[in-house]
């Protein structure tokens, strides 16, 4: 049976089709093999609907509302102008301000492919008039973009704190220190870039300059402070917090900056109610296809080949790395966070593993696999976006992943680096 589903899976994807039809066709096939025909069907579309039920869920197209409304308005440059204005002139000034803007706009967004848009627009055409190479600009922005995937609000994280049950909340704080630290060595890679090959410096800006970019920058630094103090304080929960931001985004952009007519809010919300729809439809039969595999004890059979129970706590965490951030390379990380967390999940919590802390080695590994070859959707977004060759946008990419992949390993042994500030925070 699970020769026949992934086979079925596997043609679909190389004949093109949309990541959601191999799902519920897998679904499909399990129901029908395992049930003995039509007649459970209903079982299919209740687990399909039950995917989609958790109240969680709702910050989801939320969060994307806010973002999309953010990266049509002024709150993405005026967080960029605020960078630029303080870090700009060191050397390698402009590739640092292009990662701590992608980590501020993670910060507000919570989607590496809205980051790559915002971020990217404005800084690639500046970055390569200073003098930086294409390649390596390219992968800047795209694995820049994957910090927003680990700052609060994180997509990736409500979804895995859906499936797991785990708390959304606890999360969004467990990613922070994790995500500082990506920054911190994309800042000296690109420090040392820049002296290596010369790259000239931007004019000091003037602490008047620096005033009024604080100025400016006030209003959309707001919304960090809505989602991180907002939760860290038990004011909101993460679904209140992205209703929060929804409502700041449009006062921002419709209100305090004018820059958003009603006729582009519905055009915002259309967009949104797509991505959205897309985003649903993935869960709902990732929910079904999951319980097909757990019916069918595949997730059991496949561990257990690998002699998954007999490995510790650290040998469990390089296992769940390596299947992620493999899955990410092929498939949309929303995808492979459905599949692969019901399968881990008991041998998570049969080692005694803190799901936190599995959940932040997960999004991490999710989003580095997001911005590799050959497959991964940032790459793609980048491409759409840019209008560069695929060749181009991964070449300058092995640097930054090999940084990514160490901050990951750094987790392993390491988890107070995430779990700090949850501890903190939760009291625990």
């Amino acid at each position: 049976m699970a020769i026949a589903i992934f086979s079925v899976m596997i043609v679909l994807l190389l004949l093109g089709f949309p990541m959601m039809v191999p799902l519920i066709a897998g679904s499909l096939i399990g129901f029908v093999g395992l049930f003995g025909g039509l007649g459970q069907l209903d079982t299919m579309v209740q687990q399909i609907l039950g995917g989609i039920q958790p109240a969680s869920l709702i910050a989801v197209p939320m969060f994307i509302f806010a973002a999309d409304i953010m990266t049509r308005g002024q709150s993405a440059n005026r967080l960029i102008d605020l960078v630029m204005t303080f870090v700009g002139h060191l050397k390698g000034g402009l590739a640092v301000s292009t990662a701590t803007a992608c980590t501020l706009f993670g910060a507000v967004s919570g989607s590496t492919q809205a980051t790559v848009v915002a971020v990217g627009g404005p800084l690639r055409p500046r970055m390569l008039k200073a003098g930086y190479k294409d390649n390596f600009v390219l992968a800047l922005i795209v694995n820049s973009s994957d910090i927003a995937f680990l700052i609060p609000p994180s997509i990736g994280m409500i979804i895995y704190g859906v499936v797991s049950g785990t708390s959304i909340s606890e999360l969004f704080i467990a990613g922070i220190g994790p995500g500082l630290l990506i920054l911190v060595m994309f800042s000296v890679y690109s420090y040392i870039y820049a002296i290596r090959h010369k790259v000239p410096t931007e004019p000091k800006s003037t602490w008047g300059e620096r005033g009024k970019a604080i100025r400016r920058a006030l209003w959309p630094l707001g919304f960090p402070v809505i989602i991180v103090g907002g939760i860290y304080g038990g004011i909101f929960s993460p679904t209140e917090a992205a209703a929060a931001c929804v409502f700041y985004a449009l006062l921002l952009e419709m209100v305090v900056f004018r820059e958003m007519s009603f006729k582009q809010l519905y055009s915002t919300a259309k967009s949104t109610g797509l991505i959205t729809a897309v985003v649903f439809i993935l869960v709902g039969a990732g929910a079904a296809f999951s319980y097909v595999l757990s019916f069918a004890e595949i997730p059991q059979e496949v561990l257990g080949a690998i002699g998954i129970d007999e490995m510790g706590q650290y040998g469990v965490l390089f296992v769940i790395s390596i299947a992620f951030f493999v899955g990410c390379m092929f498939v949309d990380p929303i995808v492979v966070i459905l599949i692969f967390v019901p399968i881990f999940a008991p041998v998570v919590q049969a080692v005694g593993l803190d799901p936190v802390l599995v959940g932040t080695i997960i999004t991490l590994q999710v989003a580095i696999g997001s911005a590799t070859p050959p497959f991964g959707c940032d790459i793609f977004t980048a491409i759409a976006v840019f209008k560069r060759p695929y060749a181009e946008v991964i070449k300058g990419t092995p640097p930054f992943i090999f940084m990514l992949l160490t901050v990951a390993v750094l987790l392993i042994f390491f988890p107070q680096i995430a779990l700090f500030l949850r501890d903190l925070a939760f009291g625990k």
